[in-house]
């Protein structure tokens, strides 16, 4: 008897089996989706991942109901990809399924309600609202719920239901509902018999009384005629506002026109003038070179390409390469934002065969996407992460831009999964090649291009040869002490902006903190706002003059007197990106300066007004938080300056100094990238440290070689495996139990040395909930399959324990 294992989209381990019905064997196949039931009546939208006959033993085997799909939604590279996931990063496949569909094509059960067959029903003792209910089920067979509440009020419906139930006279349906509809346009034409067979003189004549519908049908009829061959949109028509539906449909009901719907995607696409790609430098030619031969070799490429080293237009030219061998290419970007000036460039090559995927999209916008990468109509697919759980048909190239991006791996959305390790497995799976590119690679991937693991490709000049920017730094101390700064501002790095101001260029300050002030503190008692759901001091914004929590978006008024002294002392500690915007302004105040940061881009379009500004040169300085070190690529930004860097170097994080020297980076490409006359001015307490120094060399395997000898030193990644494991809950001295519990479990299983904790986390509450971690540091190589499978058993042996099933655990690898 055959049965199959099925993925269900619940946070559950595992799949589940069911009996295959007789009449859907001959056709049933791994990646269907299935329609099954699942914990009493509810029904579920599972897919198929493998078909069997070992009969289960110990419990009752459900039937799969039906099937939903022709062919199999989910090619088999997808299942391996998902089994992948799900061992590697000790995450559910229901997660995965959660995270990887469009909700549309994940149908859940809707409660109906249908009369019983053969029910003999007493009118006389039913009352008003039994009665209504009865004579709808008559007339329509099957309502739902929110049907009901038309003719019932809400607060009725569920005593008359259970009323109905229990005379036997009604019982509930699950009927499955298609979420997705296919968005359909309405088109208006002149009926083509008129036109062909009645003098068009005697039908205006019998319009004569109805002047509005006269008008009405000589505006489609002047539209048809200018133009037979383009279609007439029905919205088109009613826009000038001249006409309404009730012109319009007495024109309907006379047959004097048609109305018709044409299915139409969702998503427009680029149908302007293509062009061609220009011609490579002669470094990027010999760059190309070596991607070719490591891909000959079956290798992967690191390609690590100065800023604007031209990288965008290495992989144009193996697009193109990968498109005329008739196979599909995904261009993965860590955040859509980044999108614009890459989208521009290929939609002008590729027109409607370039496709989106993204967070930003609707569900319905994801299933037309989803459906035409099924279809092998798109080629080329630009997306972020999610774009990986797409079902591609011939995948032959994956490239993954800004490769050393955290946004690959956010901790914010399960699965935790890092996009540019998945990129490389999953490009397995289809022998599809990867170019994983960058101007300040990940340490991870260099130590793997260095153990030839990738092949390093070094891009180390810019496009048309234009200079690297200089850097120069200022020893902020020595500013302080001789008394020659303002504000947050050396007089010398006033000076160099001033210059640059002068000389009719723009310029670039960057501050990655966020809000105007980290703390308002009473200078009387020393109280400072916390936030009341986390244990984090609230950010002062004085652009909405209130006190926010960046954590859970708790939002108070910023108070006018101490709530515990009644001191009016109060004072603004710390310095947040609006403050720096605020000094700059005071500073230069005939220049135009603008800000860019998460508070000041969430209007809509905000974007793309700020960038229109740059390329106008309407505006003169632009100061902002990390967010202005990706994809501003413009002729006139000559200057970046970093007035408080030392704040990017003291984290608690072993990734600091690297994360630090790949915005500094980041930033500084953003400087003459026409003229090769940019400028990097770093202010500092510390000028002597390390990483500034490094960047001030710029001489790139150096730096790495600094980071992997401190990793080394102390056993941090890439030489060791790390994977934490982080519990929440409500009360404080539950979850601190559990976390001892769990430390000891992993602890029988694991060497003494690879244990740390249990400890509170950085932040020890978060929305509410008390949070405690372990982190696991394992050894490389076989050793960490053997001692993943240990921290499965203890994970498991955990979650036996009935006490501390209200805890939320979440397992993050490679942290």
């Amino acid at each position: 008897m055959p049965y199959a294992q099925i993925v269900l989209p619940l946070n559950l381990r595992g799949t589940f089996t069911y009996r295959i019905p007789d009449e859907i064997v001959s056709v049933i196949q791994a990646g269907m989706r299935v329609l099954v039931p699942f914990g009493g009546k509810k029904i579920y939208t599972g897919i198929v991942f493998e078909i069997h006959n070992q009969t289960p033993e110990n419990f009752v085997v459900k039937e799969v109901i039906s099937i939903l799909d022709d062919q199999p939604i989910l090619p088999s590279e997808q299942i391996h990809f998902w089994n992948w996931l799900s061992e590697y990063y000790l995450c559910n496949l229901g997660e995965i399924y959660r995270f990887a569909f469009p909700s549309s094509l994940k149908l859940e059960s809707e409660t109906y309600l249908k009369l019983k067959p053969n029910a003999v029903i007493d009118f006389e003792i039913l009352d008003v609202n039994e009665m209504y209910m009865v004579q709808a089920l008559e007339v329509r067979q099957l309502i739902n719920l929110t049907d009901i509440e038309a003719f019932i009020p809400k607060k009725d419906i569920i005593k008359t239901i259970n009323s109905l139930i229990d005379l036997q006279y009604i019982e509930i349906d699950e009927k499955i509902t298609e979420k997705y509809k296919a968005k359909e346009v309405a088109y208006v034409k002149i009926n083509e018999k008129l036109l062909s067979n009645e003098n068009l003189t005697i039908i205006l004549s019998k319009l004569d009384k109805a002047p509005k519908q006269k008008e009405l049908f000589l505006s489609i009829l002047s539209r048809q005629s200018d133009n037979p061959e383009n279609f007439i949109k029905k919205s088109d028509v009613f826009a000038e506002g001249h006409f309404a539906q009730s012109h319009f449909k007495p024109l309907l009901d006379k047959e004097l026109i048609e109305e018709y719907y044409i299915q139409k995607d969702r998503i427009e696409s680029y149908n302007g003038e293509t062009e061609e790609i220009e011609d490579l430098s002669e470094p990027q030619k010999q760059s190309k070179i070596e991607i070719d031969e490591a891909f000959n070799e079956g290798k992967n490429v690191l390609l690590h390409g100065v800023t604007s080293s031209g990288k965008t237009h290495l992989y144009l030219d193996k697009i193109e390469e990968c498109i005329n061998e008739g196979k599909n290419v995904l261009f993965l970007l860590p955040e859509i934002s980044l999108t614009k000036q890459i989208t521009q460039r290929l939609e002008k090559k590729y027109g409607r065969q370039l496709g989106f995927y993204h967070q930003k999209l609707t569900d319905f916008e994801r299933v037309e996407v989803w459906r035409r990468i099924k279809q092998n109509d798109i080629q080329i697919l630009i997306g972020t992460r999610n774009a990986l759980f797409l079902p591609y048909q011939n995948l032959g190239l994956i490239i993954v831009d800004e490769e050393h991006d955290s946004a690959y791996k956010p901790r914010e959305v399960s699965p935790y999964f890092n996009a540019k390790d998945s990129a490389l497995v999953f490009a397995n799976f289809y022998d599809a090649k990867v170019i994983l590119g960058s101007a300040t690679p990940s340490v991870e991937s260099y130590y793997l291009a260095q153990k030839d693991k990738l092949r390093y490709v070094f891009l180390n000049e810019r496009f048309g040869n234009v200079k690297l920017p200089e850097f120069e730094l200022i020893d902020f101390k020595e500013a302080q002490d001789s008394k020659k700064i303002s504000g947050n501002f050396s007089l010398k790095l006033i000076e160099e902006i001033k210059k640059n101001l002068d000389e009719k260029n723009q310029t670039i300050i960057l501050h990655n903190r966020r809000g105007y002030a980290n703390v308002v503190e009473c200078e009387t008692c020393g109280y400072v706002n916390y936030c009341s759901n986390c244990d984090v001091v609230l950010t002062y914004h004085k652009a909405a003059n209130e006190m926010k929590c960046h954590y859970c978006g708790q939002r108070a008024s910023k108070p006018k007197t101490c709530p515990k002294c009644h001191s009016e002392n109060l004072n603004e500690r710390g310095v947040g990106v609006e403050q720096i915007h605020e000094e700059v302004s005071k500073i230069f105040p005939d220049n135009e300066v603008d800000r860019m940061d998460v508070d000041s881009m969430r209007k809509k379009f905000a974007y793309e007004k700020l960038y229109e500004k740059i390329e106008d040169r309407e505006t003169d300085i632009i100061v902002g938080t990390q967010m202005i070190s990706k994809g501003l690529d413009f002729d006139h930004i000559e200057l970046v300056a970093i007035p408080k860097a030392d704040s990017m170097l003291y984290v608690q994080d072993f990734r600091a100094e690297e994360r630090a020297y790949q915005l500094i980076t980041q930033v500084s490409g953003r400087a003459g990238r026409v003229s090769g006359n940019g400028k990097v001015v770093i202010q500092t307490f510390n000028p002597g440290h390390s990483v500034f120094q490094l960047i001030k060399m710029n001489e790139v395997s150096k730096i790495y070689e600094y980071f992997l000898k401190e990793r080394q030193k102390f056993h941090y990644p890439p030489f060791t495996k790390l994977i934490m494991i982080e519990m929440k809950h409500r009360r404080e001295d539950k979850v601190n139990r559990a976390s001892q519990f769990l430390g000891s479990v992993l602890r029988k299983y694991l060497p003494e040395d690879c244990v740390l904790g249990p400890e509170k986390s950085q932040i020890a509450r978060l929305n509410n909930l008390y949070q405690f971690q372990i982190m696991l540091k394992l050894p490389r190589g076989k050793k960490y399959e053997e001692f993943k499978k240990l921290v499965l058993i203890s994970l498991k042996e955990f979650e036996e324990i009935t006490a501390y099933q209200s805890i939320k655990k979440d397992v993050f690898v490679d942290i």
